[in-house]
C-alpha cells in the first residue's frame, strides 16, 4: 500500500536574515505549490536472502530530473550506501531516510518491531515530485513562442521536466544547479519524504492533519517537524533558522527559530549510534515559537519571476554574516531599524485582520474601493472614522514595507551582495504604484528569485498584465495556510494545476 504525502513551499514576507537569530520573528506564508513523496514496497516479497536481512533495498526516483538512485541501508547502523553508477546524490532524501528509519526503531514498541522489520525487507520505493511552480519554465515558454503569462504555465503538464541553468555559477548571481523560483524546494521535499516514511513505517498517522489542530495530530506533526529539521540541517551542513521546514510542516505562521544547540548531538553523531542520537534529539528542548498568521481577508499573494534563474541563499547569508563581523556597530544599527520595520508591518496586518473580524462590512467596502485605485487616492474613499482607520492601516503597511526594502538594500550594499538588485528595485517600485497593490518586495534572503506582491480584492489581474508587459512571468502560486498532508493517491493521476 503506497503512502503519498505533500508539503508546501513558502514565502517569507518579513524576517529575512534577522530570523537567523533569536528572538527575531518572521512572517512566513505557505503556498499551494507542493512537493510530493510516494513511498511503497520495492519488492512483492521480503528480501532476506542477503545475509540475515540486515540491509534494506531502496530505490529513489525523481522523474522530473530523469534520475534514479539505488541504495542499500543498514538496519544495524542506518548507514546508507549508493549502489551502481548513480548520477547524483540527494543528501536531503538520504538523511530523511536514515533518520526516519532510526526513529522508527527507537520509539516503536517491541511488539511492532517484527512487523516493521518484515515491511522494511520488502524494500522502499520512493518517488519525489515537485509542483511546476518550484522551478523556472521561462526558457521553455519562450522557446515555444508563448507569452509570459500564467495561461502559458498551465499549458505544461503537471510535474514537467526541469531545465538546468545554462550558465555557470557566478559570485554575483550565485545561480543554483536547477533554475528555481525560491519557494524552499529542499525543505518541502525533505518534509514530504519524512512524513511519508514515518506514516508508512507506523510512527505517525497523518490521516486527519490537513486543516486540523487536534492534540494527536499536533503530536504527530511535532515528530515530523523534528526529524525533518534534523535531516534538512545535516544535509545542508549547517543549522539554519528552520522557518522553511516549519512552514512546510505546520503551514502559514509567525515563526521564531529554535536554539541551534538542540542539534549538537546530530552534528557530532559520527561515533554515537544513530538510533540513540535521534531519540535524544526528539526529546530535546525545541524552543521555537510558532503562532497562527495568515494574510487579512480579501488580500492575495502574487509571485512574479523576473527570469534571472534564482539565487543561492547560503552564500548570501554567509556574506551578511561576514559583514556583521567586520562592522558590528553599523550592522547592528541596520538590524535594529529593519527589525522595527518588520514588527510595524506585522502590527498593521494584524490590525487589519482584527478589523475584518469585527467590522466585516466596513472592511469589505474599503478594500473593494481601494482595489481599483492607486494608494494616493485611498484616503479619499474613507468618509467615516472607522473607514479612515482601515485606510491608515493599509498605508501604514505600505510605509513599513518601504522601510524594510530600504534597510535590506543598505544591508546588501554593505555586504556586497544583491539583496534587492537595481532591476528588482525598479520592478517593485512600478508594482507598488499599480492600482490595488498593498506591498511588493523580495522575499526571504532576496536576490534574483521571484518577487512578491500582496494585492487587494480583484486587482491581481492588473498586476499580472503589468508584469507580463515588463517581461515578468506571474506564477500560479497563491497562499494556502495548510502544512504537510496525507494525500489520497499519486498526484500524477489527476490534474494538479491550479486555476488562474
Amino acid at each position: 500500500m503506497a503512502v503519498v504525502t505533500s508539503a508546501p513551499g513558502k514565502v517569507l514576507l518579513t524576517g529575512g536574515y534577522l530570523i537567523l537569530e533569536r528572538p527575531n520573528p518572521g512572517l512566513v506564508l505557505s503556498t499551494n505549490a507542493r512537493f510530493y513523496a510516494i513511498v511503497k514496497p520495492l519488492h512483492e516479497k521480503t528480501e532476506a536472502e542477503n545475509g540475515s536481512g540486515e540491509w534494506v533495498d531502496v530505490k529513489l526516483t525523481s522523474p522530473q530530473l530523469s534520475r534514479e538512485s539505488l541504495y542499500k541501508l543498514s538496519l544495524k547502523s542506518f548507514t546508507i550506501q549508493c549502489i551502481g553508477l548513480s548520477e547524483s546524490k540527494n543528501l536531503f532524501v538520504e538523511h530523511a531516510l536514515q533518520y526516519s528509519l532510526a526513529v522508527a526503531h527507537g520509539i516503536l514498541e517491541k511488539n511492532k518491531k517484527d512487523s516493521l522489520h518484515r515491511l522494511l525487507l520488502q524494500g522502499l520505493d520512493i518517488t519525489i515530485l515537485g509542483c511546476n511552480d518550484f522551478y523556472s519554465y521561462r526558457n521553455q515558454i519562450e522557446a515555444r513562442g508563448l507569452p509570459l503569462t500564467p495561461e502559458s504555465l498551465l499549458s505544461f503538464t503537471p510535474f514537467a521536466s526541469i531545465t538546468f541553468n545554462a550558465e555557470e555559477s557566478s559570485s554575483e548571481n550565485c545561480k543554483p544547479e536547477v533554475a528555481k523560483t525560491g519557494l524552499g524546494s529542499s525543505a518541502a521535499m525533505t518534509t514530504a519524504v519524512v512524513a511519508a516514511l514515518l506514516n508508512y513505517l507506523g510512527v505517525v498517522n497523518l490521516s486527519s492533519t490537513r486543516g486540523q489542530d487536534k492534540e494527536n495530530d499536533i503530536k504527530d506533526l511535532d515528530i515530523v517537524h523534528v526529524i525533518a529539521q534534523t535531516a534538512h540541517c545535516i544535509a545542508q551542513g549547517k543549522v539554519g533558522s528552520g522557518f522553511d521546514v516549519s512552514s512546510a510542516v505546520y503551514g502559514s505562521q509567525r515563526y521564531v527559530r529554535f536554539s541551534p544547540d538542540v542539534l549538537t548531538t546530530a552534528q557530532a553523531a559520527v561515533k554515537e549510534p544513530l538510533e540513540e542520537v535521534i531519540v535524544d534529539i526528539l526529546k530535546g528542548k525545541w524552543d521555537h515559537e510558532r503562532t497562527e498568521f495568515s494574510l487579512p481577508p480579501l488580500m492575495n499573494l502574487l509571485l512574479g519571476e523576473p527570469g534571472a534563474g534564482g539565487s543561492s541563499t547560503p552564500s548570501m547569508v554567509g556574506a551578511v554574516k561576514k559583514w556583521q563581523k567586520s562592522d558590528p556597530q553599523k550592522s547592528q544599527e541596520t538590524w535594529n531599524k529593519l527589525s522595527e520595520a518588520n514588527l510595524d508591518l506585522e502590527r498593521q496586518l494584524n490590525l487589519l485582520r482584527k478589523v475584518a473580524a469585527e467590522q466585516w462590512d466596513v472592511y469589505k467596502c474599503i478594500i473593494s474601493k481601494c482595489s481599483m485605485l492607486g494608494s494616493k487616492k485611498w484616503m479619499e474613499q474613507a468618509t467615516e472614522p472607522n473607514q479612515q482607520a482601515i485606510v491608515k492601516a493599509l498605508l501604514g503597511a505600505r510605509d513599513a514595507m518601504l522601510e524594510i526594502r530600504n534597510h535590506m538594500r543598505q544591508m546588501g550594499e554593505a555586504a556586497g551582495i544583491p539583496i534587492e538588485p537595481k532591476s528588482q528595485t525598479e520592478l517593485l517600485d512600478r508594482t507598488m504604484e499599480l492600482e490595488g497593490v498593498l506591498v511588493a518586495g523580495v522575499p526571504g534572503a532576496g536576490g534574483f528569485d521571484a518577487v512578491f506582491a500582496i494585492t487587494l480584492g480583484d486587482s491581481s489581474s492588473h498586476v499580472i498584465k503589468s508584469w507580463t508587459s515588463l517581461n515578468v512571468l506571474a506564477l500560479l502560486v497563491r497562499e494556502d495556510p495548510n502544512g504537510v498532508a496525507l494525500e489520497c493517491g499519486d498526484p500524477r493521476s489527476k490534474s494538479m494545476a491550479p486555476s488562474v
